[in-house]
């Protein structure tokens, strides 16, 4: 029987400490951790690992139920996914297990409350868009990739393999640059 820990955050300037201390803290032998939005499974490979790993007995902890996932069907599956592996799923807080029959019950009702949450941060996240455009301040997102010198860099005589090496960038986004034009 092993306490697996599964940490996670949104964005990558986020920080992961808390959670892994407290997974730690909790006895948790293997905690896996990845900085990946909750919306969905996709794309979350730490997670697929740890649900792959889960043997009979062993128990899955995350730190707050929206930390396994913000969608309530997801976080079911996940925990029937556990469950027909014979393992547990364990929130910290609040302190919520599968273990009784009331953990699904509380579990069900939580993971709702995330994704109706979600979905509230969304809704002020548009509306206030919404009112940086009314009020011009608005200009869209930071453009993360230099344009210029990638098409510089392009009339120089670079391919799109050594151009993604310099910019730090992969060649789709070359690609898309350049298609741009």
């Amino acid at each position: 029987m092993a306490r697996i820990g599964y940490a996670r955050v949104s964005t990558l300037d986020q920080d992961l400490d808390t959670q892994l201390t407290r997974l730690k803290a909790e006895g948790c032998g293997i905690v896996r951790a990845e900085k990946i939005p909750g919306g969905s499974r996709e794309g979350r490979a730490e997670l697929a690992t740890v649900m792959e790993f889960l043997r009979p007995g062993d128990e899955l902890v995350v730190t707050r139920l929206d930390r396994l996932g913000r969608d309530t069907r997801d976080v079911l599956n996940l925990i029937h996914e556990a469950e027909q592996r014979g393992a547990f799923v364990t929130v910290l807080d609040p302190h919520v297990s599968t273990r009784g029959e009331m953990g699904h019950v509380v579990l069900t009702v939580l993971g709702m409350v995330a994704q109706m949450e979600r979905r509230f941060i969304k809704e002020r996240q548009r509306e206030g868009i919404e009112r940086a455009k009314v009020g011009g301040v608005y200009v869209g997102g930071k453009r993360r990739l230099d344009r210029d010198r990638i098409r510089a860099l392009h009339a120089e005589g670079n391919g799109p393999a050594a151009i993604a090496r310099a910019v730090g960038c992969s060649r789709m986004q070359v690609y898309r640059v350049l298609e741009s034009n």
